[in-house]
């Protein structure tokens, strides 16, 4: 990809995620996820109502009048961002190949982390690390992040979470909110999330394609294995060949599902050729809910 094309590119998703933070997901993502704590602010007088748990008797006793203690929420969060860029994500049958809705997502989730002054770092990776960039703060370092996202070319193919959560747990020593943004064609992710949402707070946003979850009928196809190159003729004309395609994706949604859910971890899941607008909202409102 050549300077002129890269700059294109990085403006049109900076454009479409930095407008869709901002008008949508930023006071969600803030209630959301909270800060590391509460730091003492002041005190102030007691009105009715206010709680008295947070008297300062110390105060009332010397003024002779109750006051109560007014706390600041500590907001510094850092949010990390693992991005699945193996040759799975090159596919897509509608408007945006999931390798472009997966970069839309992390750069809105950039962009509302960075205007809570959070810090924000990626990871990106196939079956190996194909690139880290270290948590900061700022628009220029979103930025610095969406390029990367949109400029990188692979080295590999294949897919492994297990390498990247372990090269994120070597150098990421404290609580962190760490999104995994895929399509989760993976294996054996059970033992790992167990392993890495007891430190980390993991979400998972899992991006797929309609076509991965049912199959058209149009006769004899070829199919590819992106990720290992193998090709099969399947007949797909034949209603057996297509049920058993279907219920091969549920039953890998259900394994999917039973590893976040056994991990206490999330899991959203979002189709390409449907908006991810109003089921991110109603992500992070549920999120706020249960904090």
């Amino acid at each position: 990809m050549d300077t002129e094309e890269l700059i294109k590119r990085v403006k049109k998703v900076e454009l479409r995620s930095r407008r869709l933070s901002q008008q949508l997901f930023s006071g969600e993502y803030h209630s959301a996820f909270k800060g590391k704590g509460v730091l003492f602010d002041r005190v102030r007088e007691y009105e009715p109502g206010d709680e008295v748990r947070f008297m300062d008797w110390k105060v009332t006793a010397r003024l002779n009048h109750p006051y109560v203690k007014v706390f600041q929420e500590e907001r510094e969060l850092t949010m990390m961002i693992l991005v699945d860029v193996s040759a799975s994500s090159d596919f897509g049958t509608h408007s945006m190949l999931k390798r472009d809705m997966i970069t839309e997502l992390s750069a809105v989730l950039a962009f509302s982390a960075s205007s809570n002054q959070d810090n924000t770092g990626l990871i990106l990776y196939s079956d190996q690390v194909e690139k880290f960039i270290p948590p900061q703060k700022g628009r220029s370092h979103t930025l610095k992040l969406i390029r990367e996202m949109v400029n990188l070319q692979p080295k590999n193919k294949g897919t492994r979470l297990k390498t990247a959560l372990q090269y994120l747990n070597s150098l990421i020593k404290k609580k962190c909110v760490v999104f995994i943004i895929s399509d989760f064609l993976d294996e054996d992710l059970e033992k790992e999330l167990r392993i890495y949402s007891k430190k980390y707070d993991i979400i998972g946003l899992q991006v797929y394609d309609i076509r991965e979850q049912e199959m058209p009928d149009l006769g004899l196809i070829h199919f590819k294995d992106t990720e290992s190159g193998k090709v099969r003729l399947i007949d797909s004309s034949q209603k057996k060949v297509r049920d058993q395609y279907a219920q091969t994706w549920k039953g890998n949604q259900r394994k999917l599902k039973q590893a976040f859910a056994s991990s206490g971890a999330d899991l959203l899941s979002i189709r390409t050729d449907e908006s991810y607008i109003v089921p991110l909202m109603n992500f992070m409102k549920s999120r706020n809910r249960r904090s």
